[in-house]
């Protein structure tokens, strides 16, 4: 049996037939007319000796040959175009898209972007702040900000020092809630952004590493890290807050953290891109930011005794 493939531009056109279920639709899609789409599924068909789809009245249906062969045509073309795309991005010195958790997008990475737009004028830097982790060979993107504990198998992946948290609220609520015993009975914010992590510092850790054997059942919960920081600075109650959340608003003071002790957390950040996409202009530029970045911040936790994560609770 020969494994000679037979021409692209009929698979192609099997692969649009295949999909839509219509010679109509497929010719549509590859802008040519329902004739020449025939063709090329005809001489496809010729090619492998038996039919690959049944030609009813006013449809289609595939054949055993043509089920056998539609999941790994859409496949091929599938990495055909995610590899296609990937070589014109080598292309594109000026463009960068980075992804990241909105929190994070919202606290740490928007307020210091002036920097990073100071230091290279000549690059159009553009965000997509969402939870999804995106594909960086199917989503045209570049770069991503990613937190938790997986492995990035297959990518370069270089990780941010874990992440801590610690109490805070507004400069008024720290007034009425001077002490660790005090908070006992202070409006507490949860921040259940964290949940997907097996192990990850709640209420109860932090309590109990400061000497309290204290379980808060009640308080205003929010599913997004920066929305509990928010909240918090809005004076609603006191905040979990991690570290990368409520570096700006400490140092403006529209947050205080009056009691160091803080609650390592198990993940981490870590910037990840394509193998190779590190020696891209852009990509490079990027990373070195933001790793500059980070070292700006990084004696502030000289000044916390910082607990490891109790996971047995």
């Amino acid at each position: 049996m020969s494994d000679v493939l037979p021409p692209l531009t009929a698979l192609r056109a099997f692969d649009a037939a295949a999909r839509h279920m219509s010679f109509t639709l497929a010719a549509d899609e590859l802008n040519v007319t329902p004739a020449a789409l025939s063709f090329q599924i005809k001489s496809l068909e010729s090619h492998l000796g038996m039919p690959l789809f049944r030609r009813l009245n006013r449809a289609v249906e595939l054949t055993e040959a043509g089920k056998a062969l539609a999941p790994g045509a859409a496949d091929g073309f599938q990495v055909l175009r995610d590899a296609w795309r990937t070589a014109k991005r080598l292309q594109d010195h000026a463009t960068l898209t980075v992804t990241a958790g909105p929190a994070l997008t919202a606290k740490w990475l928007a307020p210091r972007l002036y920097e990073f737009a100071r230091r290279h004028p000549d690059i159009d830097l553009r965000f997509s702040a969402t939870l999804r982790a995106l594909d960086l060979r199917r989503d045209d993107v570049d770069v991503a900000i990613r937190f938790g504990v997986n492995d990035d198998d297959g990518l370069y992946s270089n990780p941010v020092r874990k992440e801590w948290s610690t109490p805070v609220m507004s400069p008024a609520l720290a007034e009425q809630f001077p002490t660790p015993e005090s908070l006992i009975k202070a409006p507490l914010i949860f921040d259940d952004s964290l949940s997907f992590l097996e192990h990850r510092p709640d209420w109860p850790q932090w309590f109990q590493a400061m000497g309290l054997d204290y379980v808060p059942e009640h308080g205003t919960r929010f599913s997004q890290a920066d929305h509990a920081v928010d909240a918090a600075i809005a004076g609603i109650g006191v905040a979990l807050g991690r570290r990368a959340m409520i570096l700006k608003d400490l140092e403006e003071g529209r947050l205080v953290a009056p009691f160091r002790t803080a609650i390592e957390t198990e993940g981490r950040f870590r910037f990840v891109c394509l193998p190779g996409a590190i020696e891209r202009p852009q990509v490079a530029a990027f990373h070195d930011w933001f790793f500059s970045e980070i070292e700006k911040t990084k004696n502030v936790s000289d000044d916390f005794t910082i607990i490891p994560l109790n996971k047995k609770s």
